[in-house]
């Protein structure tokens, strides 16, 4: 898996981090029990400081999205994903509410919305370019 990551970001680098490896898990890219990069190796690998992959990889296992062995290293979580909770749920409304409330400023239609997000759930699922 390639990350690509935006020094320029107002994004934080860890948020990232964390956004790519979900979106490579969801797209098939990484698979279930699939080993990644130790906190040291990654760092090295994307030039950043290990305490920020520490922080990403920290924030998935909480997620459970990975598992830390003491012998495989870091995999993503062989049991499966995490499941769709009300947590989830809540934290996905108050993401997009935003988004639709400037989607609505601008003039976005409904149906216009819709189509963007199908659009990207059908790019990231299948593993396209974000752009």
């Amino acid at each position: 898996m390639i990350i690509q990551l935006d020094m320029q970001s107002d994004l934080p680098i860890y948020s990232q981090l964390v956004n790519q490896i979900i979106e490579g898990i969801a797209n098939g890219e990484l698979q279930l029990g699939e080993a990644l990069p130790s906190v040291r190796n990654l760092a090295a690998d994307i030039g950043v400081n290990l305490h920020t992959v520490n922080k990403a990889y920290t924030l998935l296992k909480q997620d459970g999205y990975i598992q830390v062995h003491r012998q495989k290293g870091v995999v993503v979580n062989p049991d499966g994903m995490p499941d769709l909770t009300d947590d989830f749920l809540k934290k996905q409304h108050s993401e997009f509410r935003p988004i639709i409330a400037e989607a609505i400023c601008r003039g976005m239609s409904k149906e216009q919305l819709s189509e963007v997000l199908a659009q990207m759930y059908d790019d990231v699922k299948d593993g396209h370019n974000k752009e």
